[in-house]
């Protein structure tokens, strides 16, 4: 009995104490909008380049997404959120508690969309490094991929069309 009891309690740490959680984390910038003013809306080619994330993103199954509070990233992020039949969360790029932020998804796989220099910045923060400047003004493909596994952290960028 004694033997038994000692390979159950060897049994439920290892379960509790070998079990991994991973958190993925999909950073965007808002797609081409249609002028310089305020807070625009997506031009054509916008729009056709947010339904492309979403053709990206329906592979993948999201627990949230997240955008600033624009008419430019609202949209890209719309078509992605209508698939998937979610609501879009906003968050305020210049206030991320970061920490709380990790906690609060932990074990999530998350979009989130933003802006050539919010998105760089977030990403920064989130892998502990300065490893990505501002996106620059043409560029409208990067995708940052930050995964978390425990401690581990592990990001890449992918530049699409």
């Amino acid at each position: 009995m004694k033997k038994f009891l000692s390979l159950l309690a060897l049994l439920f740490l290892n379960i509790s104490f070998g079990q991994s959680t991973a958190t993925t984390y999909y950073f965007i910038r808002h797609a081409e909008k249609v002028d310089n003013s305020q807070n625009p809306n997506l031009s054509e080619k916008g729009l056709k380049r947010a339904k492309k994330w979403n053709t990206i993103f329906s592979e993948i199954s999201l627990d949230e997404i997240y955008s600033t509070d624009y008419k430019r990233t609202l949209q890209t992020a719309s078509p992605t959120a209508t698939t998937k039949k979610m609501k879009v969360k906003l968050y305020d790029p210049k206030y991320i508690p970061i920490e709380v932020f990790k906690k609060e998804t932990i074990g999530k796989k998350i979009l989130i969309v933003g802006h050539s220099n919010t998105i760089p910045k977030f990403v920064n923060q989130m892998i502990n490094q300065n490893s990505f400047t501002d996106i620059q003004d043409k560029t409208f493909g990067n995708l940052y991929i930050v995964t978390m596994v425990d401690e581990a952290i592990t990001f890449q960028l992918l530049k699409l069309d």
